[in-house]
Formats: structure tokens, C-alpha cells, sequence
């Protein structure tokens, strides 16, 4: 489950500044935290389809993200690859 506090806590490691919490940094970094949480759910119950279309779209928007910000400032996507342990 995806509570506020644990949005917040994620939300603290990638902020620019104090009151960000809309910067492409910070969707891509929760984008990221519920992805891995829906893909345990997945591992556990492989016929859920309507969750496996959820996560599909989910990886689809995160990597549109990625894309905006690797064009928009390639050292601010680079930090995050590095800080959340993503691939390109």
C-alpha cells in the first residue's frame, strides 16, 4: 500500500526545493516506488491483468518522463539514474 508518509519520504530524497513535489524527478522517483510495489503483487498473482495493464501504463508514463528530462537537463537525469538505480 502507498501511504502519504511513505509519498512524503520519497518525495524528500528528490526535491530541487522545499516545496517541489511536482518536478519530473520527483513523479519519476514515485512512479518508481509503486511500480516495484504492483510488480511484487504481480509475482504473487500472475493472473491479474487488469493490475498488469496498470503497471504497463504506469512503466509507460515513467519512461515519458525520463525521456522530457534526459532532453530537457541530461546532468539532473543522469543524478537520478544514479540516485534511484535505474537503467536508461
Amino acid at each position: 500500500m502507498f501511504t502519504k508518509n511513505k509519498k512524503s519520504r520519497i518525495m524528500k530524497e528528490v526535491q530541487t526545493h522545499e516545496k517541489d513535489t511536482g518536478s519530473p524527478e520527483v513523479q519519476i522517483a514515485i512512479l518508481t516506488h509503486r511500480i516495484d510495489e504492483l510488480a511484487k503483487h504481480l509475482k504473487k498473482n500472475a493472473k491479474d491483468n487488469h493490475s498488469r495493464r496498470g503497471l504497463l501504463q504506469m512503466v509507460a508514463t515513467r519512461k515519458a518522463h525520463m525521456k522530457y528530462l534526459e532532453k530537457k537537463n541530461p546532468k539532473r537525469f543522469n543524478a537520478l539514474n544514479k540516485k534511484l538505480g535505474l537503467k536508461k
